[in-house]
């Protein structure tokens, strides 16, 4: 599966950044978890699963709990307990007729981070590994597609109460983040469209 449709690549190339998603891609993207991402999945206490129904109709879900509560038990699987809930199942009704998922998790603060996580998801109501987590009534298991890390920049530090300082202002010239001149992409950045 081509990790850009037609829709990606017009607007990467109005706005000059093809070459910069393919060395994106070329660097970051993977299909199997590695050691950095099994530490900062397990030590997270949320994330944003996006599902969608048949018909292409979106729905986004917060899914939280103690770290650890997400999992990565092999390379190629990531599993989550689903909890008692509102009864409405949007996720994983949306799961069950459309296996699509996207996950994204963000660590806010000081070093803020942020991993998506796209790949096929299965429901599954009598999984063994649920004995590993209290009140499970099912576990969801994701094989990953992409897993790629996102420019974390424009995360506010919600403890100190601090938006990012990369977040537009009027009157004051952007801050452009480190990365941008690290010589791995710097050839590679399109100008800035002001």
């Amino acid at each position: 599966m081509a990790m850009f449709h037609n829709g990606n690549r017009e607007l990467q190339q109005q706005f000059g950044s093809t070459a910069l998603a393919d060395r994106l891609v070329e660097r970051l993207r993977r299909s199997e978890f590695n050691d950095e991402d099994r530490a900062f999945i397990h030590s997270v206490e949320f994330f944003f699963l996006a599902t969608a129904a048949p018909g292409g109709q979106p729905d986004c879900s917060f899914k939280g709990g103690a770290p650890g509560f997400v999992r990565i038990v092999r390379p190629d699987l990531l599993v989550w307990p689903d909890y008692d809930g509102n009864g409405m199942f949007k996720s994983l009704g949306n799961i069950s007729l459309n296996p699509f998922v996207g996950l994204l998790f963000i660590r806010m603060g000081e070093a803020p981070k942020r991993l998506r996580v796209n790949g096929r998801a299965e429901v599954v109501l009598n999984d063994p590994l649920m004995r590993e987590f209290v009140g499970a009534q099912g576990l969801v298991r994701v094989t990953p597609i992409d897993i790629f890390p996102n420019c974390p920049r424009y995360i506010p530090d919600l403890a100190a109460g601090k938006p990012s300082p990369y977040v537009p202002r009027d009157g004051e010239p952007p801050t452009e983040p480190g990365w941008k001149s690290n010589p791995a992409w710097k050839e590679v950045v399109p100008p800035r469209k002001v």
